[in-house]
């Protein structure tokens, strides 16, 4: 079952683009659905027809969902949220507060990404069209299952022992209630079903597809975006270039804006080499119901869909192709692990080791990495960062944690 999620900065029609893409999907016999993880759910007003939270037939072999992420969150989030507010109500906390207070800020867009995984075990699609919520949210809510990982391997399952054999004692010390069997276990699964999320997400069925416009900022955002996706394993497949003025009979104000935007068009060929860039004209009206929405898509991937601009389209509902962001390659003295992260610089890059775990931070964003069992054995001889790639050098020798070292160290 094929994945697409579509994410760009706020206000550049990603959510049309992930509109139409699932109209060609269906127009060409694939039962497709196309779900909603943004709180500011606006397919409905793309198809021009009703919309709830179940999936809605909107033509055939379409259907299209705007998940009710408060319903998600009571669902997954209700026997956390009761322990939390029973401790706040102990400390005196104004209910209402204490609510607003138990809600973790993101919560509710990272558990919708649930519903993803319900519909997908379904078996019922042969495509899930994905209009996540702007680039910054994606990026949070894609990092959460991996991160949430860390913790539950190693901390929650002491924590889980220490309260259960030192309850009663803890709760007099303490004074409020610690947290029963019902809230680990909620804890636990909430945990399970994410890493499930995750590995859908991340496997060779599953892509991100960047909606920009032809801005410097737009731009800016889109390349930092394509690094980030890589760090945390996932795969970019394309971008679209959305609002493109047509250079045929523009009169002197938009021959400007022609001019301007094929220059911020020219750097986004260069800034993502090997991908398709699509390209989508700036038209009179925006596209509303499924026949325009298909004829966006049909025009869109027909036009300039192959990779660099230049040669034969790409099929834009077709898996990736090529490894993830992630290998590992062996020699004879060890091994290497690479990590894709297009466009960083050696600067950008710092690289640590704790245990069997690979911290890799990239500007403001960082990902621990569990190594393979076959290299996490293996001492880092040294690590460099070459043609957007993070490479990092195993050897033979006693694994410890701290900084990479060794002659190649970015």
């Amino acid at each position: 079952m094929r994945v697409i999620l579509f994410t760009g900065k706020g206000g550049v029609g990603k959510s049309t683009l992930a509109a139409s893409t699932a109209a060609l999907a269906a127009s060409s016999g694939q039962r497709t659905l196309v779900l909603s993880t943004d709180a500011a759910h606006s397919l409905a007003d793309a198809f021009g027809a009703p919309v709830g939270a179940e999936p809605t037939l909107v033509a055939p072999d379409l259907y299209v969902e705007q998940v009710d992420a408060q319903l998600r969150f009571e669902q997954s989030w209700a026997d956390i949220q009761r322990y939390l507010l029973s401790v706040l109500d102990v400390a005196g906390m104004d209910p209402v507060a204490a609510e607003e207070l138990t809600v973790i800020p993101g919560a509710e867009e990272v558990l919708a990404l649930l519903e993803l995984r319900l519909r997908a075990q379904s078996g019922e699609w042969d495509l899930i069209v994905v209009d996540c919520a702007p680039t910054a949210e994606t990026l949070r809510l894609l990092a959460l299952p991996e991160a949430l990982g860390w913790y539950m391997a190693r901390v929650f399952p002491m924590q889980r022992r220490l309260v259960k054999a030192l309850k009663p004692v803890l709760t007099r010390a303490a004074g409020v209630p610690m947290p029963g069997e019902t809230v680990f276990d909620a804890l636990q699964r909430l945990h399970d079903e994410l890493l499930e999320v995750r590995d859908l997400l991340s496997g060779p069925e599953a892509s991100v597809r960047l909606v920009l416009t032809p801005e410097t900022v737009v731009l800016a955002e889109a390349r930092r975006s394509y690094t980030m996706l890589s760090l945390y394993g996932y795969r970019v497949d394309g971008v679209v270039a959305n609002r493109v003025f047509p250079a045929e009979g523009a009169d002197d104000w938009r021959a400007g804006w022609v001019v301007a935007q094929d220059e911020v068009l020219a750097d986004v060929d260069a800034s993502f080499p090997g991908l398709p860039v699509w390209r989508s004209v700036y038209r009179p009206r925006e596209p509303v119901g499924v026949p325009a929405l298909e004829a966006l898509a049909q025009e869109v991937y027909t036009s300039a869909g192959s990779a660099g601009g230049a040669g034969q389209p790409v099929d834009p509902l077709a898996p990736p192709v090529g490894e993830g962001p992630f290998r590992v390659t062996r020699n004879a003295t060890g091994a290497v692990a690479h990590l894709a992260l297009p466009g960083a610089t050696r600067d950008q890059v710092h690289l640590a080791r704790n245990g069997d775990d690979l911290v890799v931070t990239v500007g403001s964003y960082r990902r621990l990495m569990t190594l393979p069992q076959g290299i996490a054995r293996l001492r880092i001889a040294g690590a460099r960062v070459e043609a957007g790639e993070l490479q990092v050098r195993f050897m033979e020798g006693s694994a410890r944690s701290g900084h990479a070292t060794g002659e190649e160290e970015q």
